[in-house]
């Protein structure tokens, strides 16, 4: 868990952990205006693009080698983004990083949610996990701000070769091989059709966001992501093994916690590249200075994460996801009124905190409704498809929102939470995810009730 956590820290991180560094780059290798951009989106085009076939893929192949081949793809590319000397050269290695963490992501949230098949336990597991996505994304900031004022810019590359080492030695000892049961092939024609979808909607939606909503090709993109997904649903309806099987989607539960996701991730995301923004040339911070002013962040992240798999366990996802989306709105409307002349103490760290203690009890707890019910069938599928929506609601965040400015942007985050909790007052079934372990059941019960099903992941198919 820790090893599998660790990576999964380390993979959100470089979501955001260019971003800072940004100038630093140009400076070094001499990036254009229209190209800069793309040290960023190559990662999210691979990331995001990838992420349903990867999740089959290690249903079908095995969860534990394409994690392994996930991460050492990883590794290589962040040497290789730390020793580039040309733009392209590093464009490039995003991109095979991206598609490393698309491989390593999903396969690593189903091997949790395999090793931890007891509900309650489960659920704490996913609390950990989700909780510690959050803080990987937040410390991007915080580590490319010091590593760049400090250090260098290559430094937040080559940072990641320690943790691959780790999980490239560990993980085979620790968690046994597991995939879906029987001889299976992949559905080529739907792979295709859906990675086509994938990429293409991440492309225009990113593309979108550098040059607005009147780009031909922006539009374009958009609109071959539709026909492509039209095609995919096609294909799928009279395929013999179809990628995303019909009963997989007719889950309400899952179905109900994607839109929520989508609409939380696109809140959360632009928010994110808001406040940097804000607090860099409003209030005037340096990078580094930017960075630290985001450690609270964090800190509120893990109490929200601590708080989470108790609050569910109690009152039962629905309402503690409720209770959630509260929390997070109350922060984006504080933080909304973050002004030129403000102080940090009085005006950004109070919206910060609440906001921060909102994304530690979200994130978990849409986690565990995401994999809602998944087995040994169809688990890398689950968590690809929730990994999935954070980061096209991610990009469609930024590229609608972070278009209003700071206030504007920071409201409309607050409207799409609104959004999402009405999403999940309304159709959420009022006992998803709850636990059903008998009541007076111990720990050391209940673990034992799920020693079986570990072991049933060593046996030969």
């Amino acid at each position: 868990m820790i090893v599998l956590c660790l990576v999964q820290f380390m993979l959100v991180l470089d979501d955001t952990v260019v971003n800072v560094a940004l100038p630093s780059i140009r400076d070094e290798l001499g990036f254009s205006a229209s190209g800069l951009p793309w040290v960023v989106n190559a990662y999210f085009l691979a990331f995001g693009g990838l992420l349903l076939l990867c999740g089959r893929l290690a249903d079908l192949l095995g969860r534990r080698r394409v994690f392994l081949i996930g991460v050492a793809l990883f590794g290589v590319a962040s040497l290789a983004c730390g020793l580039a000397q040309e733009p392209w050269q590093l464009v490039i290695g995003r991109f095979v990083q991206g598609g490393g963490a698309a491989m390593a992501g999903p396969a690593a949230m189903s091997m949790i949610t395999l090793l931890y098949p007891g509900p309650a336990e489960r659920t704490k597991a996913l609390g950990i996990w989700g909780g510690i996505a959050a803080l990987g994304g937040t410390s991007g900031l915080v580590l490319s701000g010091a590593l760049t004022d400090l250090v260098s810019w290559r430094g937040i590359f080559l940072i990641n070769l320690p943790v691959v080492a780790v999980a490239l030695a560990l993980l085979p000892r620790l968690v046994p091989e597991s995939r879906a049961p029987g001889r299976r092939r992949l559905d080529v024609p739907g792979a295709v059709l859906v990675t086509g979808a994938a990429v293409s909607l991440v492309y225009g939606l990113l593309r979108a966001g550098e040059t607005g909503w009147s780009d031909p090709i922006a539009i374009g993109a958009v609109v071959l992501s539709a026909a492509l997904g039209a095609a995919f649903l096609v294909a799928e309806s009279r395929a013999a093994a179809p990628l995303v099987p019909a009963s997989f989607l007719a889950s309400r539960t899952r179905a109900v916690a994607g839109g929520a996701t989508l609409l939380f991730s696109m809140a959360m995301y632009a928010m994110s590249f808001l406040l940097m923004i804000q607090v860099q040339t409003v209030l005037g911070y340096s990078p580094l200075l930017a960075g630290i002013a985001y450690l609270p962040y964090g800190a509120g992240i893990l109490a929200g994460m601590w708080l989470s798999s108790r609050v569910s366990l109690r009152i039962g996802t629905r309402w503690a996801l409720l209770l959630a989306f509260l929390v997070n709105i109350a922060g984006l409307l504080l933080l909304s009124g973050v002004a030129a002349g403000d102080s940090y103490i009085a005006h950004v760290l109070p919206g910060m905190l609440i906001l921060s203690v909102g994304n530690g009890l979200s994130l978990p707890v849409m986690a565990v409704a995401a994999v809602d019910g998944t087995t040994e069938e169809d688990a890398g599928l689950g968590s690809a498809l929730f990994t999935s929506v954070q980061q096209i609601g991610g990009a469609v965040g930024v590229a609608a929102l972070a278009v209003m400015g700071y206030s504007g942007g920071l409201m409309a985050g607050a409207v799409c939470v609104a959004l999402g909790a009405v999403l999940i007052a309304v159709l959420l079934p009022s006992r998803a995810g709850a636990p059903q372990q008998p009541a007076g059941t111990s720990e050391t019960e209940r673990f034992g009730e799920a020693r079986p099903a570990l072991n049933r992941l060593d046996r030969p198919r």
